[in-house]
């Protein structure tokens, strides 16, 4: 348990499958000439990833196209959910945007009509929702909510949380938080890694962590206000399971009075494949829950969804708005995904189909001394790369290989956790049989590579 200290070198979040300027003059010409541009223009934030970066000129489905027509399988992009292009997410953002796209403050169905829709998706207390344009102000909203239903400021997070990119947000998202000051209010605990703590009951184990770092923001004059969390901890290297494990750590929340802020930019709409929403998979109640863009399949558009008490009393005591959150347009976008995941049945579809690709990866790993763990729930799967099973120690070098490898067979991938050596697949919730065929093909030709390497 710490308080943010120095700055980090790396950001797992932005460096861990990054392209590096010294690889410039091995691309393409063309390629070469574009990244030049691009470095130029936007400066040093924007990271490209791969060691050959991917140009995308169109996508489809769970596929992206290159402009010379090279077809990549996108086993990474969450925020396309319902698929790139979805053609009726397209056909309701096009017929939204020819008639009308406007803020919150005119009287208009589609907001209303579509918050009620997505809060029938929750359980019955999470009954107020306000609209925001991405997860990250979302959260942001979500802990200036929580300070002043408490009355307190400390919030706790894990070790390689990333939860957004404001100043409030970098400063309880370790995993970009290089460069930012110390806060105090701050207090990083570790993450539930089931591959590495020696523990029987993960749950007792994780709200022992909880526990020491609410006494700690006690014991320096601090109110604990929230435990800040995603319940498929993605960014600290994909822990969903037991299942039901968070629920002793939740109890430890309502013993301080501190807020469960359930972050589900990640695990939500389905993606776990057994509930829609991930908290749910722990029997736990959230307090707030947090959403971003793949409710949108990537229109910007965001929501902050919680306990009436809770929501109103800010409403009434903060000037808060949000000038284009819950706009016409996003809005037409976020309820055709969710009439799609509906009409569609893709939560089962997500179960089945992420047990398949789990099983795919699994058997192909099994024999290989380096690959030490591979867990995840529907479709998101993490692959824990190893220098052996017996030290477990994190071999980044032969991940982002692996990673790259996949780039170079025309499948998307990423990593992460800590190490960056936890290989992340997170594809489209469209994803299907002939993808995971696919995806097991190129996935083992990829491992032989790098296994003669």
């Amino acid at each position: 348990m710490t308080t943010p200290t120095a700055p980090q070198s790396l950001s797992s979040i932005m460096d861990g499958n990054s392209f590096q300027a010294r690889d410039l003059d091995t691309l393409p010409a063309a390629e070469r000439e574009l990244i030049t541009r691009r470095m130029a223009a936007l400066g040093p934030s924007y990271r490209l990833f791969y060691k050959a970066p991917v140009h995308a000129e169109r996508a489809e489905g769970c596929y992206l196209y290159s402009p010379d027509g090279t077809r990549y399988l996108d086993a990474y992009n969450n925020v396309a959910s319902v698929g790139h292009a979805n053609p009726a997410v397209v056909a309701a953002v096009a017929s939204q945007m020819s008639r009308l796209n406007t803020h919150t403050r005119y009287l208009q169905d589609g907001i209303v009509d579509y918050s009620e829709r997505l809060l029938a998706t929750l359980p019955a207390h999470l009954d107020t929702a306000m609209f925001t344009n991405s997860g990250s102000e979302a959260n942001d909203l979500a802990i200036r909510v929580a300070r002043l239903w408490t009355g307190g400021e400390g919030v706790v997070v894990t070790a390689e949380a990333y939860h957004g990119t404001t100043e409030l947000l970098s400063r309880v998202s370790p995993a970009i938080s290089g460069g930012f000051p110390d806060d105090p209010t701050v207090r990083v605990i570790p993450a539930p890694d089931t591959y590495r703590v020696d523990t029987e009951d993960m749950g007792a184990w994780f709200a022992a962590r909880v526990r020491e770092a609410f006494e700690d923001l006690q014991a320096h004059g601090i109110t604990p206000a929230a435990f800040l969390a995603d319940s498929i901890f993605s960014s600290d290297g994909i822990f969903p399971d037991p299942a039901g494990f968070l629920h002793p750590a939740i109890e430890v929340c309502r013993e301080f009075g501190a807020l469960f802020i359930s972050d589900e930019v990640q695990p939500g709409f389905g993606r776990t494949g057994d509930t829609f929403w991930g908290f749910e998979r722990h029997g736990i109640d959230a307090d707030l829950v947090s959403m971003g863009k793949p409710m949108g399949n990537g229109i910007p558009v965001a929501a902050l969804v919680g306990r009436s008490e809770i929501l109103g009393r800010f409403g009434k005591e903060v000037p808060y708005f949000n000038t284009f959150g819950g706009n016409s347009v996003s809005i037409a976008a976020a309820a055709a995904v969710l009439t799609f995941m509906q009409d569609t049945d893709l939560r089962s579809s997500v179960a089945s189909v992420g047990a398949d690709l789990k099983a795919a990866i699994s058997g192909l790993t099994a024999d290989l001394p380096w690959v030490g763990d591979v867990r995840g729930r529907g479709l998101y799967i993490g692959v824990e790369v190893v220098r052996d099973r017996d030290t477990r120690e994190p071999d980044s070098v032969r991940a982002l290989e692996l990673v790259n490898a996949m780039r170079e067979r025309h499948v998307l991938i990423s990593v992460a956790g800590p190490g960056n050596n936890v290989l992340k697949v997170r594809p489209p919730l469209v994803f299907g049989g002939a993808e995971v065929a696919l995806f097991a093909e190129r996935f083992q030709d990829a491992l032989m590579a790098v296994e003669r390497r």
